[in-house]
């Protein structure tokens, strides 16, 4: 929000070593910037939850009660998924969240889960080395949320002050 820019990471490596100094890091989804239009960036959670602000001025990354209640609101589990996920068929346009299923880069920079599981942040830590993440399933048509390794890549949703 401040201006600072986020470095962009590509290699494995490079993803590695921002991860284990607990620097910020975006990348696109299998490192094509072609999918940024489609899915947007995977930010690691030093960059979703550095105090400088991911989010423009008058939105923040959601926390984890403020998730739960979206989900709640939604009828929970496979209600909210469905409300969500873009099928052609969905409910997302009621729910105000089209969740497409982008997946995420792994602590050690692999990628995986494109075009079946959607991942974003919580800006909620779960302990020093892990966030809480929320998942939709787009198999299973379930959302659920876990703790993972602060050095995935996983989208962001913002949502107003």
């Amino acid at each position: 929000r401040n201006g600072d820019s986020i470095p962009q990471v590509k290699s494995a490596e490079e993803w590695i070593k921002s991860g284990k100094e607990g620097k910020s890091a975006w990348c696109y989804i299998e490192n094509n910037s072609e999918n940024g239009g489609k899915y947007g960036k995977l930010y690691n959670w030093y960059a979703a939850t550095d105090p400088r602000g991911l989010a423009p001025k008058g939105w923040h990354v959601a926390s984890d009660q403020e998730w739960t209640k979206a989900i709640n609101s939604l009828g929970g589990g496979i209600s909210a998924a469905l409300r969500i996920r873009m099928t052609g068929l969905s409910g997302a346009e009621q729910s105000g969240f089209s969740a497409l299923p982008g997946g995420c880069r792994n602590s050690i920079g692999a990628f995986y889960g494109v075009d079946s599981f959607g991942y974003w942040w919580s800006a909620t830590e779960n302990n020093s080395s892990t966030g809480w993440v929320y998942i939709l399933n787009y198999i299973k048509c379930d959302i659920n949320s876990f703790n993972t390794d602060k050095t995935y890549g996983v989208s962001v949703r913002c949502i107003q002050d």
